[in-house]
């Protein structure tokens, strides 16, 4: 089993699109078994909230199901069950990092990383624009799942 936890500021744009992105991923390839997918947040701020409606939106759009969500932050409990904690800007990866003592079994990436660049996918909570914050999510996505392909977890 492979255990990913998508982790943005809210816990309600980002990391739960990248959560429902890679679960839809998953169950297109029949490997959902393989996999344990969740999302955090950095902040209490949005906590017991629903996914944003920007998100939802987009993901009725496309097609990809919205599953039942609310906002939780982060915990070490997290880091010790979960194998990639994956953060989505430069933000996220500071506190993070801060969060998690370090990261001293190196499980923490950026989610644009798999793709070979150090660029931040933009909060849509600021910029309003969920379809680049779509296009970003999918490209990480894609990127993550071929890591793992070259990684040997996964066929």
């Amino acid at each position: 089993m492979i255990k990913v936890l998508f982790v943005c500021h809210g816990n309600i744009c980002r990391s739960t699109m990248s959560q429902f992105v890679l679960q839809d991923m998953v169950n297109k390839r029949n490997q959902a078994d393989y996999f344990q997918i969740d999302s955090r947040a950095t902040s209490t701020e949005e906590i017991g909230n629903p996914p944003h409606r920007g998100t939802v939106q987009k993901m009725r759009e496309v097609g990809i199901p919205v599953l039942p969500h609310r906002a939780t932050k982060i915990t070490w409990r997290d880091y010790e069950e979960f194998d990639y904690i994956i953060g989505m800007d430069t933000w996220n990866m500071r506190n993070l990092n801060r969060m998690l003592k370090g990261d001293p079994e190196g499980k923490v990436y950026k989610l644009l990383s798999f793709a070979g660049t150090d660029r931040d996918i933009a909060d849509p909570w600021y910029t309003g624009n969920f379809d680049v914050t779509y296009d970003d999510v999918m490209e990480g996505c894609e990127a993550f799942l071929d890591y793992l392909v070259e990684q040997g977890e996964i066929a």
